[in-house]
């Protein structure tokens, strides 16, 4: 051991005779606030003691020489940090039991020090090691606590992403979704309901940043939203209005766990339907529109559904076409109450007499026809018809 002070070649037969009592006095002072880390002293005796000697030599040895290696391997003590993550404890207790056995050290250590009179220079080396030492044990543990941390966040995110592919996808059994959602920590509820944001929409990205963890928030491009559990129950559909809205949001139906592919089908309509402004809630519940979304479900069947049953109105100028399919829209609405129709249309009963006639004359025996009818509604009852395109007309 290269040493500047003799003295301190006497000092570790001192400290070996003190570590006993000082290992004691450790044991007392944890255990009247980390019973624990005491409990642990007592069952690893000998190997405490020995990694006590250890430690007592190399902070000699670091005092005797400042350009010494510190001998203080990391990996060890992010270790213990580590283990402290896992078993839920709290980082300060760990590093306050180590401001503990660094006092309880010094204390011995100095006044073995002055005992044997090492020099006060020598004094000042040995208390800058011990509390360089315990520094080390604290930030390397602290490293290990925050990794843990930080790399069990991950993985519990990636398992919840994992769990949230299975309940929207339509090839996962039961089996596999509860044991995705053991892995996840996530107790899968009775019923489950989808929620859909707008990914332009800096209300939806905060609402679904205050969702709490029974809440299954992703990012799935073009979706982003989260699975709500047991959406139903008292309260919740109310509270999910206020907070859903301003963020362009929509709420599925609710469902059982393995239907739930199915209500995201729905509310992905419900979406379509809010961007084109056939339904304007906010937010929207899919359950409240189904009569809606089962008729816009494929658009393309719809146009042709209207341009079927309005074929008489071809004929008829863009502006007159318009009149005329409210005014139909209305008729079947209101069952031919005039009256109803004139306040709906805020137009004076002889108007709604004059379209009608007009109609009745494009439409001929087919308005009642109780089938034509039917399509009819179909046809009106969720959102205009677009006018077809016509080709420009020129002055005559």
């Amino acid at each position: 051991m290269d040493v500047q002070d003799p003295s301190l070649t006497e000092l570790l037969p001192v400290l070996a005779d003190r570590l006993p009592a000082l290992l004691a006095e450790v044991r007392s002072a944890l255990g009247e606030e980390w019973p624990d880390y005491a409990d642990f002293l007592d069952e690893h005796e000998v190997e405490v003691a020995v990694a006590a000697d250890a430690a007592l030599r190399r902070l000699v040895t670091m005092a005797g020489s400042p350009n010494a290696d510190d001998g203080v391997g990391p990996e060890l003590f992010e270790e213990i940090g580590r283990i402290q993550w896992r078993e839920g404890r709290d980082l300060s207790a760990l590093l306050g039991a180590y401001q503990v056995g660094a006092r309880v050290c010094w204390h011995h250590v100095s006044a073995a020090a002055v005992e044997i009179g090492v020099e006060p220079r020598t004094l000042a080396s040995l208390a800058e090691a011990v509390f360089f030492f315990v520094d080390k044990l604290s930030s390397s543990s602290a490293r290990g606590y925050v990794l843990e941390q930080s790399e069990e966040a991950a993985t519990r995110e990636r398992q919840r992403d994992e769990l949230v592919g299975l309940l929207l996808s339509d090839r996962a059994d039961q089996a596999a979704v509860r044991a995705a959602a053991a892995r996840a920590g996530w107790t899968v509820p009775s019923e489950v309901g989808v929620v859909l944001i707008q990914r332009d929409s800096p209300v939806g990205h905060r609402v679904l940043a205050r969702m709490d963890a029974s809440c299954l928030v992703f990012s799935r491009p073009p979706l982003l939203g989260a699975i709500v559990p047991d959406p139903s129950r008292p309260g919740l559909r109310r509270r999910l209005g206020l907070m859903l809205r301003g963020a362009g949001a929509v709420v599925g139906v609710t469902v059982p766990p393995d239907r739930l592919p199915a209500s995201l089908q729905i509310a992905e309509i419900a979406a379509r339907l809010q961007r084109t402004g056939v339904l304007a809630d906010d937010p929207i519940f899919a359950d409240e529109h189904l009569d809606a979304i089962i008729v816009h479900r494929e658009p393309r069947l719809l146009e042709a559904l209207r341009g079927q049953v309005l074929g008489p109105l071809e004929g008829s100028t863009p502006a007159s076409r318009e009149r005329l399919v409210e005014t139909l829209g209305a008729w079947l609405r209101h069952m031919g109450d005039r009256q109803a129709i004139a306040a709906e249309l805020h137009v004076h009963p002889q108007t709604v007499r004059y379209r009608l006639a007009k109609l009745h004359e494009l439409f001929g025996d087919d308005l009642d026809d109780p089938e034509m009818r039917a399509r009819l509604m179909l046809a009106l009852s969720w959102g205009e018809p677009h006018a077809p395109a016509t080709e420009p007309v020129s002055p005559s």
